[in-house]
């Protein structure tokens, strides 16, 4: 979703003294597991962080990268389809060209990880003078003959789950594996004490139109997974009122025409009640809490990738 935990090895390796190399895909030809934009941090020892294939080629980018430390300049290889690296073909038979830029301190990485803090868009700019952080979203541009380019990056996915029961902890647990951001908003003191102590983000619900803790942009997803429909009606009208990308309830068929009623005799829209996803998930009548959230998580990130933030922005 975001690239904090490459920019963080960037970072965290510069302040131990090493030399590094950000590594990014600028341009893909045929099928492949990763897109335009995608980064890759390598340090002069070898180590790294991210991954640019299934690790068919990920050996021969750490080369790469430490030969362009080695030469003090920046370079693109080709890898699969049309490489030089004739024992090296990537499964899906496609084609990356992977730019590699030494960096000469960790100002990039602190740059690109206060945006990613922020939830502030922003852009990697690759020309003459090296790698340079660019605030906002300038989309996605790649010169394959000067070897510039630009390459922009929205805010990775923020859940806001609302509700109670042990579908909202395997839900927030299955979001932090997949590195989306996650806020709990529960009645469960329970939950709201056992999350705390793992140091997640959790508000304790003491009634039910306490709507003043909601908070978002237009990269938060809610998922209400409340048993008790009653509730969600007043949280449900405030999120609908706020920036999302996506809201989805738990329940049937009956549950979600009561919960039509109540937010209609409260006086929203029937085009913004239309929105909501009920029953919440890919697949319907999740009988235990880790595939409630598995298909709840699964339609949130489908959601958030067919989603044109650009268009969306204005």
């Amino acid at each position: 979703m975001d690239f904090a935990r490459e920019l963080r090895f960037l970072k965290d390796r510069h302040l131990q003294g090493q030399a590094t190399v950000l590594v990014t895909v600028c341009a893909v030809t045929g099928s492949s597991m990763r897109n335009p934009g995608t980064v890759m941090g390598v340090a002069e020892d070898g180590s790294y962080q991210g991954s640019l294939s299934g690790g068919c080629i990920e050996q021969a980018v750490v080369a790469e990268a430490r030969a362009a430390l080695d030469a003090g300049t920046p370079r693109i290889v080709r890898f699969g389809a049309g490489s030089p690296y004739l024992d090296i073909r990537l499964p899906c038979g496609g084609g990356l060209n992977i730019h590699f830029q030494p960096l000469s301190n960790g100002a990039l990485a602190e740059a690109c990880l206060h945006s990613i803090e922020q939830r502030n868009p922003f852009a990697i700019r690759l020309d003459d003078d090296g790698a340079h952080h660019v605030a906002g979203w300038h989309g996605n541009a790649f010169d394959g003959a000067s070897g510039t380019g630009t390459f922009s990056y929205w805010p990775a996915p923020k859940i806001a789950i609302l509700g109670h029961g042990a579908g909202v902890e395997a839900l927030h647990r299955q979001a932090r594996a997949i590195r989306c951001r996650a806020a709990i908003f529960t009645p469960d003191e329970q939950i709201v004490a056992e999350l705390q102590s793992a140091g997640a983000e959790v508000a304790l619900l003491a009634r039910t139109d306490q709507t003043e803790d909601l908070h978002s942009d237009p990269w938060t997803a809610f998922a209400f997974l409340f048993h008790d429909h009653d509730w969600e009606v007043k949280l449900m009208q405030r999120a609908l009122e706020l920036p999302h990308f996506y809201i989805g309830a738990m329940g049937g068929r009956q549950a979600h025409a009561a919960r039509r009623e109540a937010l209609a005799d409260g006086g929203v829209e029937e085009d913004a009640i239309d929105t909501i996803r009920a029953p919440i998930g890919l697949f319907h009548s999740s009988r235990d809490p880790d595939t409630l959230a598995l298909s709840a998580l699964g339609e949130i990130v489908r959601t958030y990738q067919q989603t044109d933030f650009e268009a969306a922005r204005g």
